[in-house]
């Protein structure tokens, strides 16, 4: 495992499709929830560093919160 570097929304896309994890249901806020869980699955699974994990975590959080902030 090495650290892959995440810095946008985008990059946890790609980090996730790099295992099999396409996203998609037509809800972005539950597309981002599901996201949410995949993660912590590859993570408790071994799958990603928890570095990898942490910063993901954190880009998804902020994506959730934006997409709140745009609905208001």
């Amino acid at each position: 495992m090495q650290r892959t570097g995440l810095t946008t929304f985008w990059d946890v896309i790609r980090l996730m499709r790099s295992f099999g994890a396409y996203i998609y249901t037509g809800d972005r806020r539950a597309d981002i929830i599901l996201m949410q869980s995949e993660l912590k699955d590859l993570y408790d699974d071994g799958l990603l560093l928890k570095e990898d994990y942490l910063m993901a975590t954190l880009i998804i959080k902020n994506e959730l919160s934006t997409l709140t902030k745009e609905i208001k």
